[in-house]
C-alpha cells in the first residue's frame, strides 16, 4: 500500500481494496438498501406505537417510567444504569419534568428517522441520530435489539455516500454536494462593448 504525500506534506494512506469496494463505489448499495429498509422499518415501528400512544405524546408519562425505573437502585443494589453521570443527567431530566417534551422528541424522531432511511434521504445523518438513540437507550439499560440495530446504524454511517444510492440521496447528494467540494455557481459573463 503506497501514501501520498501532497504538496504540503500530508501523507494521505488508501483505502484498502474491500473498503473501497463498500463504501466508495455502488457495487454494493444493494446490501445498504436491505440494510436501510430493516433499520427503517425497526423506527417506523417503534416509533409509530409511541406517536399513537397518549402516554407517550400528550403526557410523556410513558418515558417518565422507563427513565424512573432506569435511574432507580433495586434491592439487589445495581441499577439499570452503570455510569453515575449518566444517571445524574437522566435524574436532571426527571426532575425537570422534560419527559413532558422529551416523549413527543422521541416518538416523532424515530418516526422520522425511519422515514428518512427507507426513502434514502440523507442517510448518514439519519443513521447518526438513529445510533444516538440506540446509544441512549443501552445506557439506560434497554438492550433489547438495540445493540443490533447500533451495529447497523453505524455500518450505513461509514457508506452514507453510497448507502442511498437507491433512494433519494442519489439525487440529493449530487444536487446539493458535500461540503468540502462544492461546485462554484456559474459566472454570468459580461459582453464588453
Amino acid at each position: 500500500m503506497k501514501s501520498v504525500v501532497a504538496v504540503k506534506g500530508e501523507v494521505t494512506i488508501p483505502d484498502p481494496p474491500i473498503a473501497h469496494a463498500l463504501f466508495s463505489t455502488t457495487r454494493f448499495a444493494w446490501l445498504f438498501l436491505i440494510l436501510r429498509m430493516y433499520l427503517g422499518y425497526a423506527w417506523i415501528d417503534a416509533g409509530w406505537h409511541k406517536v399513537t400512544d397518549p402516554k407517550w405524546v400528550e403526557t410523556g408519562v410513558a418515558l417518565k417510567g422507563f427513565w424512573t425505573n432506569a435511574v432507580r437502585i433495586p434491592e439487589t443494589g445495581r441499577p439499570p444504569i452503570a455510569f453515575d453521570w449518566y444517571r445524574s443527567f437522566i435524574q436532571f431530566m426527571l426532575d425537570n419534568e422534560w419527559y413532558t417534551w422529551f416523549a413527543k422528541l422521541v416518538a416523532y424522531g424515530e418516526v422520522l428517522i425511519g422515514v428518512a432511511l427507507v426513502v434514502g434521504a440523507f442517510v448518514g445523518i439519519a443513521a447518526f441520530f438513529g445510533a444516538l438513540m440506540n446509544w441512549n437507550f443501552i445506557m439506560a439499560g434497554a438492550a433489547s435489539t438495540n445493540a443490533v440495530l447500533f451495529t447497523l446504524a453505524i455500518i450505513l454511517m461509514l457508506a452514507w455516500k453510497v448507502a442511498g444510492w437507491y433512494g433519494l440521496d442519489r439525487f440529493l447528494l449530487a444536487y446539493l454536494g458535500t461540503p468540502w467540494k462544492r461546485e462554484e455557481a456559474p459566472r454570468l459573463q459580461t459582453n464588453p462593448v
